[in-house]
């Protein structure tokens, strides 16, 4: 089996890129599933459903790609991590899927619509503890035994995996309602900036809790931290993320609409390569490295050339959905 390093960083990348698209395009409609009991019923639950409506049902292509792209390029790492992360797993497509029969449901059964909201923030709150769970268990350091995952059945459950999958649940409330403040107007929007506070305050508790437990999970992350010269790149994130942060703050005051989702969004890419800091380049930290687990290189050529095909096609109609649906949800529920 031949694997050429080149091709295992480039699919690196691909996996790294879908992951990060998911959390931007399905975190923001996870996060109104999770803000959903906070709106009054009727009107304000009808805006803030209308807002992603038209593209929500889309987003899990990144998903898709992600989970796919992993199997498929690095079979080893998918090996060890799916039955070290199981439970979550399955709580996440769990909770996808009643997510997504609720959003149907609540329009065309209203006399049971009460249900239909309580399971859809059941199945949000379900996928975005589940995901956050799995980034803590990942980080937190897998058992592996030769070629195989060699831990147990709960090993994904600790402390600090808990605190990433409340802090993911924090994210995502934060994304959704940037996105409302963007996209609605009226009691809702205004409703909506006042929880962007509350969950802005509960994200940046989580992120500098999290980044402040990460590097002492496991000596190569204190050293790819803290050590000379990797300090002086990776300084600049927290850095960073303190000043977009403020900036964040300052348009939350100013009521400004896109800006507050646009930063969001930054600072979210900032803790991504975070992550990217602390973890490469292994795959499955402190176990394998991304060559390590890299399918061979005529598989990961071939997989490429319909990923490069497939991913602007992928975009293109994304972005045009997003056009076409553009203006402002109204206070009677229509685009405007």
């Amino acid at each position: 089996m031949t694997v050429d390093p080149t091709l295992a960083y480039i699919w690196a990348f691909v996996i790294a890129f879908a992951v990060f698209m998911y959390v931007v395009m399905d975190g923001f409609d996870l996060g109104i599933g999770i803000l959903f009991p906070a709106f009054g019923v009727g009107e304000e639950r009808d805006q803030a459903m209308n807002a992603i409506a038209p593209v929500w049902d889309g987003n899990e292509t990144w998903l898709v790609l992600g989970g796919g792209g992993l199997m498929a390029a690095f079979p080893l790492a998918f090996a060890i991590l799916m039955p070290a992360m199981y439970p979550p797993i399955i709580a996440m497509l769990l909770g996808l899927v009643f997510r997504g029969v609720a959003f149907e449901f609540r329009w065309r059964d209203p006399r049971h619509r009460g249900f239909w909201d309580f399971a859809f923030t059941a199945g949000s709150v379900t996928a975005a503890l589940a995901q956050g769970i799995v980034l803590g268990a990942l980080l937190q350091g897998v058992n592996v035994s030769g070629r195989a995952y060699g831990g147990g059945w709960l090993d994904w459950l600790s402390p600090f995996s808990l605190l990433t999958g409340v802090g993911t649940v924090a994210a995502y409330a934060l994304l959704g309602s940037c996105w409302l403040i963007f996209k609605t107007e009226g009691g809702t929007q205004a409703h909506a900036y006042r929880l962007a506070k509350i969950a802005g305050i509960a994200a940046a508790v989580a992120v500098i809790a999290v980044s402040a437990a990460t590097p002492f999970l496991d000596h190569l992350y204190y050293r790819r931290w803290f050590t000379f010269p990797n300090v002086l790149v990776a300084a600049q994130v927290p850095l960073l993320v303190a000043v977009l942060s403020l900036v964040f703050w300052w348009a939350l005051l100013r009521k400004k609409e896109l800006l507050p989702f646009l930063l969001t969004l930054a600072l979210y890419l900032l803790c991504f390569i975070g992550l990217g800091i602390s973890m490469f380049p292994d795959i499955v930290p402190g176990s394998v490295s991304i060559v390590q687990a890299a399918s061979p290189a005529i598989s990961q050529t071939f997989m490429l050339i319909g990923t490069v095909i497939m991913v602007p096609l992928i975009l293109a109609y994304t972005g045009w959905s997003y056009w076409v649906f553009r203006g402002k949800v109204g206070e009677s529920g229509g685009y405007h």
